[in-house]
């Protein structure tokens, strides 16, 4: 996912999922590290609200309120897609650990301070936060960090088996519009997400926790994530441009999700404007709504890192 509106760095879903799996388990689940800090899931979570709440306001710095109030749209169907897309992803964890763990809907709290603290803090910090989260309030799971992992790792795996089937379809296309791109480095792209896949799925055995019917369902909801975030995306850009058709938009909208998704792509804003100039011709209006959607995506960080971070802090002082 996009990180304020803007590219995630290259390979790091794919590089962290990983870290994720080999490297964290070995340092939370074992027994003696357990046994030896039995409180540290009660520190690590005002932590995280402390650092959400400090970086919220950093943030406030870079954002421009002039500039966004000017590109506001006033369609009132614009801020609902807006929300919902905005929300699609916490919405979409609660929906599986929902599944595995009959979590609540209050739990949805903690997977907004997941999702926030992974866009404006680090990468998968979020994960490490909810690991700690559910060790202290899921209490029908003795070990809430197979699951944790095995979503992190097919949220990977999916996201790069939708990279090579876009790459599979858009491969043409992009080799007729002369972009720039190195023919060296895509194919190098290209390999090392086939690579990471290949070795998720030879090592399936050893990494996933889970049973098959819960991977599957997983999945299954990841591949539904990603195909309604183009869908969402697609229809935000028709809104803030309504007189380009929404089949333009949806191909844009997956043309960035790929090119999102491929590691050791330089300068993958400048390629994604040239397609949109491609196919829409608008270019000074086409950086203006990327201006306006990271703008409003990092707004939207802002308030909810500061709401969710000054709630988590009062509610630890008074328990």
């Amino acid at each position: 996912m996009d990180k304020g509106g803007e590219f995630a760095a290259p390979g790091s879903e794919v590089a962290s999922a990983a870290n994720v799996a080999a490297g964290v388990g070995r340092f939370i689940d074992p027994k003696p590290l357990v046994e030896r800090s039995r409180n540290w899931p009660r520190y690590f979570g005002p932590a995280v609200s402390l650092l959400l709440l400090a970086a919220a306001l950093y943030q406030l710095r870079d954002l421009k309120l002039g500039d966004l109030t000017s590109l506001l749209p006033t369609s009132p169907l614009f801020w609902i897609v807006f929300v919902v897309s905005y929300f699609q992803a916490p919405f979409t964890d609660w929906i599986m650990f929902r599944r595995l763990w009959g979590l609540p809907f209050s739990g949805m709290g903690a997977l907004l301070r997941k999702f926030v603290s992974n866009e404006i803090l680090l990468g998968y910090l979020g994960e490490v936060y909810f690991y700690a989260w559910a060790k202290r309030h899921v209490n029908t799971v003795a070990s809430p960090f197979g699951a944790i992992k095995d979503v992190t790792i097919l949220s990977a795996l999916t996201g790069n088996i939708s990279t090579i089937v876009m790459v599979i379809l858009a491969a043409p296309m992009i080799g007729q519009l002369n972009l720039g791109i190195s023919s060296n480095t895509f194919a190098w792209s290209i390999a090392f997400v086939l690579g990471t896949s290949v070795a998720f799925l030879v090592l399936r055995r050893t990494l996933f926790t889970l049973p098959s019917r819960d991977l599957w369902f997983i999945a299954n909801v990841h591949f539904l994530r990603i195909i309604s975030y183009a869908l969402l995306s697609g229809l935000l850009w028709h809104l803030i441009l309504p007189g380009v058709a929404f089949a333009y938009w949806l191909l844009l909208a997956t043309m960035r999700q790929l090119l999102s998704r491929l590691p050791f792509m330089p300068n993958k804003d400048v390629i994604f404007v040239s397609l949109a100039t491609f196919f829409v011709g608008r270019d000074t209006e086409i950086v203006h709504a990327m201006a306006l959607l990271a703008s409003l995506t990092v707004a939207a960080h802002l308030v909810v890192g500061l709401t969710f971070g000054l709630s988590g802090l009062i509610r630890e002082r008074n328990s």
